[in-house]
């Protein structure tokens, strides 16, 4: 199952599935490529695959991606490869609100997350405590925000980040519940009503 986790940038997200990742067996994190310099704590290839422009518009021209947008001025993208990870168990997505627009459009089935921090106070102090911003960079951020935050009516779940432990444990149940859903569970069913009419 593809579980697709968005929000605002500074809500927590990314937080909340590390969280997630080694608390609950079966999940795997999809790693999304960018264009953005690597932060000092990422890791090539475990938090991002970080390529250059030209790279990726090869990579779009290819139609290599089942998702991609410009935030705050770099590339993002999820590629068909990544995902195809999410056939075999359970795989997060961390990305913005367009690009769970496309994949709402393009993959039948997945799962929708929407991460609020607890006020919009709490999001510029988030983005202001983490110091990888400068000013105008946060200011934008915010006015993202304000746009992004309008469309959690829209997700089937909403978290609101107010306590990080509390909502990792929202996410797992998420993910968990919908292990349980007969559609996921028919070669299990199927098997267990076999061993009912052989006895």
């Amino acid at each position: 199952m593809i579980h697709v986790v968005t929000g605002p940038s500074g809500c927590g997200k990314s937080s909340l599935i590390r969280l997630v990742l080694a608390a609950t067996p079966g999940v795997r994190f999809s790693v999304s490529h960018t264009t953005r310099p690597r932060r000092p704590t990422e890791v090539e290839g475990r938090d991002y695959y970080f390529i250059d422009a030209a790279e990726f518009k090869r990579l779009i021209r290819r139609n290599a991606f089942v998702e991609w947008a410009v935030v705050h001025g770099s590339l993002y993208g999820t590629s068909r490869k990544e995902l195809r990870k999410g056939q075999d168990g359970d795989l997060i997505l961390d990305i913005d609100v367009q690009g769970a627009r496309q994949v709402r459009a393009k993959v039948k089935d997945a799962v929708f997350t929407f991460v609020l921090p607890p006020s919009f106070e709490t999001l510029r102090e988030r983005l202001l405590g983490r110091g990888q911003d400068g000013p105008q960079a946060i200011a934008e951020r915010l006015e993202t925000a304000k746009k992004e935050a309008r469309e959690s009516p829209r997700f089937e779940h909403v978290i609101i980040n107010d306590d990080l432990n509390e909502a990792a444990d929202e996410l797992a149940a998420i993910i968990v519940c919908r292990r349980t859903r007969r559609a996921a569970r028919m070669k299990d069913i199927r098997r267990v009503l076999a061993s009912f009419r052989k006895g």
